[in-house]
């Protein structure tokens, strides 16, 4: 990488700042993500290398400011891990995950005190969520930081109580008239929350089974494409009577 940014290494690379490369960063890691959800192991471990690749990448234009380098970055992120896992570095066992989980949050709050904000107090717990997340981990993120303190629902199917309630709600404000309004959009919103919510409770992370979902509904939107293309039509020509048939056979 030093090579890269030096006097005879490559323009591109050379030209680059923080800004201009944390979009790379943002396209790496989402791919990292997909070889995962294909369980394509080959393609993860040149994928995690690339995202590793970013890592070194941000810790050189560090480095060249005078702020740290890679060897810092690993020796801060070790010294976080021994020292947020007293459980099990040091001589307090934790006997299943919700000890663990207990164990790393006294820690937190430890930290946040010594810096003289403590973190029950003036600090909130909802505070550090990057605002560059999808709006689906936001709500992943957040459920789960109040659930860290017993602010979670009890039973998957008060869950589901409550995200019947929110499509209630949704056809009310529809049945006004009020198709595009601010309500509408908050109503919407509601709704996709609490869905982001079941996710997490069931143990899934919201973004994977949208995204699947995508993959799912854009393959069989495709092989719908193939169907009346091979009956000598175009998609656009076929009635919705006749697009529902075809994508019902191919539900099937």
């Amino acid at each position: 990488m030093a090579h890269l940014r030096g006097p005879e290494g490559c323009p591109w690379d050379k030209a680059q700042d923080f800004d201009s490369a944390k979009g790379l960063l943002l396209e790496e890691a989402y791919e990292v993500v997909d070889t995962i959800n294909s369980r394509d192991f080959d393609a993860l471990e040149d994928e995690l290398g690339d995202l590793l690749f970013q890592v070194v990448f941000f810790s050189r234009l560090a480095e060249e400011d005078g702020h740290f380098d890679i060897e810092d970055v690993i020796e801060r992120v070790h010294a976080k891990l021994v020292r947020r896992h007293p459980h099990v570095f040091g001589e307090v066992r934790a006997r299943n995950a919700e000890e663990a989980l207990a164990s790393w949050l006294r820690v937190k709050d430890k930290e946040h005190a010594d810096t003289g904000e403590p973190h029950n107090q003036s600090r909130s717990l909802l505070e550090g969520i990057p605002p560059a997340l999808p709006a689906t981990l936001e709500a992943y993120e957040l459920g789960l930081r109040a659930a860290e303190v017993g602010f979670d629902w009890r039973e998957v199917d008060d869950l589901l109580a409550k995200i019947d309630e929110e499509v209630h709600e949704l056809r009310q404000v529809l049945a006004g008239g009020a198709a595009r309004s601010a309500k509408t959009e908050e109503e919407v919103g509601d709704l996709m929350f609490a869905v982001a919510h079941l996710a997490r409770f069931l143990r899934y992370d919201p973004e994977t089974c949208l995204r699947r979902a995508n993959q799912k509904f854009k393959s069989r939107f495709q092989a719908l494409e193939r169907e009346v293309a091979q009956r000598g039509k175009q998609v656009r020509e076929c009635t919705p009577e006749e697009l529902d048939a075809i994508w019902e056979d191919l539900k099937k």
